[in-house]
């Protein structure tokens, strides 16, 4: 028996001349989010479709809750639930058709399946607007449904592929609440995203991948001790007072002194001692603070010192066919 819910070793897939997939491993231990990062065009898309058995691996292999995704593919699919970059429902059912529908593709009786359908509903916030057609639900209330009907079957395993793009920060949070009930309750998730902070925010454990390879595994806490130690941030109160605030903090850290947002000023230091010596250079020369701050880099600093651009920004990179297009429909995938 595995102690992986999700476990993949040398995947590999190719398009036509584009090598999407190089080799990459990935491993899930069960009731865990593994993020996995990776610019346009790095194979996070094509990853998950592997693994939710919708395309086949030109090399390498995979296994979802023990079962091989190659030869065992219909009880992959009982195990899985798939929500896709963009929402998959039926436009012309109401939101309870949508669900009842997905519930009845999966072997649910019609009573199960509308019982099941009235839970995610309210779960997800939609029982108000379940007896209306999907099209006049905003783009918010369609992820929701999406994301609702892709748990009708209550699946092990869930891949959200990208799941918050388009939402607003409000129902981004939301969605970061679903996904940590999803967890609580037992479920394994595979998140792919472009948001850094949501990575930071859910992930036990991160993979980067670029240009179909993976360049980094860890914890999120792992990662930005990896790729640099802490860094000593100070805003002045007085915006005219920024160069001497940058002169004191590399006095103190003997480090060069960069500006990551205008007024601001920051250094990459050793250790604590740091920032108490910076305090009391500040109070001596009298340089007021609206911010004075000792923080372990984010996310996106990781990234960009990874991969060279931020997440989102694909320019240096073009895009597979299997990039480019979304995940196919994300329920039902069990059949």
């Amino acid at each position: 028996m595995t102690s992986y819910a999700i476990e993949a070793e040398g995947l590999q897939k190719s398009f036509g001349e584009t090598k999407a997939l190089k080799g990459v491993d990935l491993y899930a231990a069960p009731g865990t989010v593994h993020a996995v990062l990776g610019p346009n065009g790095a194979g996070k898309t094509t990853s998950v479709r592997i693994l939710a058995t919708l395309i086949k691996a030109d090399a390498g292999w995979a296994r979802i809750g023990g079962y091989d995704v190659a030869k065992q593919a219909e009880k992959v699919r009982a195990t899985i639930g798939l929500t896709g970059q963009y929402a998959s429902v039926d436009e012309d059912l109401t939101g309870m058709e949508n669900m009842e529908l997905i519930g009845r593709l999966l072997d649910l009786s019609k009573r199960d399946a509308r019982a099941r359908a009235a839970e995610l509903l309210e779960w997800f916030d939609l029982t108000e607007a379940a007896k209306r057609p999907a099209k006049t639900y905003s783009g918010g209330m369609r992820r929701r449904l999406d994301l609702a009907a892709s748990l009708v079957g209550r699946p092990a395993v869930i891949f959200l592929d990208e799941p918050t793009t388009g939402l607003d920060p409000a129902k981004r949070e939301d969605m970061w609440g679903v996904v940590r009930r999803l967890v609580a309750e037992g479920s394994t998730v595979l998140l792919t995203t472009q948001y850094l902070e949501e990575a930071d925010a859910l992930a036990d454990e991160v993979t980067v991948i670029d240009r179909g390879q993976v360049i980094a595994h860890d914890t999120p806490l792992g990662l930005k001790r990896v790729v640099g130690g802490q860094r000593l941030t100070v805003q002045p109160l007085d915006p005219a007072r920024l160069a001497e605030a940058a002169a004191l903090l590399q006095q103190v850290s003997g480090n060069k002194a960069e500006s990551p947002r205008t007024g601001v000023v920051s250094v990459p230091v050793k250790d604590d001692a740091a920032l108490t010596e910076t305090v009391a250079r500040l109070s001596a020369a009298g340089i007021g603070v609206t911010e004075l701050s000792l923080h372990l880099p984010s996310l996106d600093e990781v990234f960009f010192s990874l991969v060279g651009r931020r997440a989102g920004d694909d320019r240096p990179a073009a895009a597979a066919p299997s990039e480019r297009a979304d995940t196919e429909a994300s329920a039902p995938v069990a059949v």
